[in-house]
């Protein structure tokens, strides 16, 4: 599924000149930081006008660096993952952002419950744009699954933006 499908055209060949997507989840040092990276990635290797950002529904690992394993997963494929800081999301991020992706249907109920009346984002499933059987990017911090993990994470987003490689 293409970003926003009829709604929004998005990728290379879009009039929109650049967008800001927000990824979530739990705690801001796996996953929403590796699909953060892998979007950046993606973003630059193809000269798509993106900004990228990640936050947490809680504020458990604030000020902290990606987990070790999640930055060693990241730069095995080519992204730099090191300089982010885990943050919590802001009601700020509800009317800046133009789609924030939730890692799971836990974050997804999260952030549809903390959302401000005054916001009309996009908040959806990060893999609603895969056409992978799974619907939920798992948390790999206990299974320490990172490289499934960043597998899928890469897959929806190369589908986000409309990317065949």
């Amino acid at each position: 599924m293409h970003l926003w499908r009829k709604e929004i055209q998005f990728g290379r060949e879009s009039k929109i000149k650049e967008k800001k997507i927000l990824m979530v989840c739990l705690g801001n040092i796996c996953r929403s930081p590796l699909a953060q990276g892998a979007l950046e990635f993606l973003a630059k290797k193809h000269s798509l006008k993106i900004y990228v950002d990640s936050a947490g529904t809680e504020a458990w690992h604030s000020g902290k660096s990606p987990d070790k394993r999640a930055q060693r997963t990241a730069l095995a494929k080519g992204w730099n993952i090191g300089s982010q800081r885990a943050r919590r999301i802001t009601p700020k991020d509800f009317t800046y952002f133009d789609l924030i992706l939730a890692m799971d249907k836990d974050n997804l109920l999260d952030l549809q419950a903390i959302r401000p009346r005054n916001s009309n984002v996009f908040i959806k499933l990060l893999l609603e744009f895969s056409s992978d059987k799974e619907k939920e990017v798992p948390d790999p911090y206990y299974s320490g699954n990172f490289e499934y993990v960043s597998n899928l994470i890469e897959k929806a987003c190369l589908s986000l933006v409309d990317i065949d490689e």
